[in-house]
């Protein structure tokens, strides 16, 4: 590998596999629903709004700069070329909303499960210093609400993470 470095330094020839190529960015985030309506009632009330309404049999919601796919469990396994799992079983991934306060935490927290979530941990204080707690959507995806307050947020309401 060394030898290939050096000889892209001294000739100038990149390999195809070497190429200059634009960093890998989180555009969109696919959950597997077991009812589509359900998931959209279920978003829509906690504020995201449905984009491309035309698109049949998936709903997309901008989630500010990363897009929230909602698409049928089964569906989404089989175009994933995976066994579909049970729903609301743990499958290694948390999404995560962070709040300005520990207030807009507990009011996220409370309109997640009066809009049919299911709250899994309530919010306390973090060994990072910060405040956290989970909520899972009908489909059983948890979700971390958190306040950090090392992540503060720009002016366009995205987080901004230290150097």
């Amino acid at each position: 590998m060394e030898t290939e470095l050096s000889m892209e330094k001294e000739t100038g020839d990149v390999s195809p596999r070497r190429r200059a190529m634009a960093p890998l960015r989180l555009s969109l985030v696919t959950l597997g629903v077991a009812d589509l309506d359900r998931a959209v009632a279920f978003y829509e009330a906690l504020g995201l709004e449905r984009r491309v309404k035309e698109a049949k049999g998936a709903a997309f919601f901008d989630a500010g700069g990363v897009v929230l796919s909602l698409y049928p469990r089964h569906e989404l396994a089989a175009d994933a070329g995976v066994l579909p799992g049970r729903a609301g079983q743990f499958g290694g991934i948390a999404l995560a909303c962070n709040r300005t306060s520990r207030a807009e935490v507990d009011t996220t927290l409370i309109r997640a499960v009066a809009a049919g979530g299911r709250a899994l941990r309530p919010a306390q204080p973090t060994f990072w210093g910060g405040y956290s707690g989970y909520v899972a959507d009908p489909d059983g995806h948890p979700w971390e609400i958190a306040h950090n307050p090392g992540f503060p947020f720009d002016a366009g309401g995205r987080i901004v993470l230290p150097e």
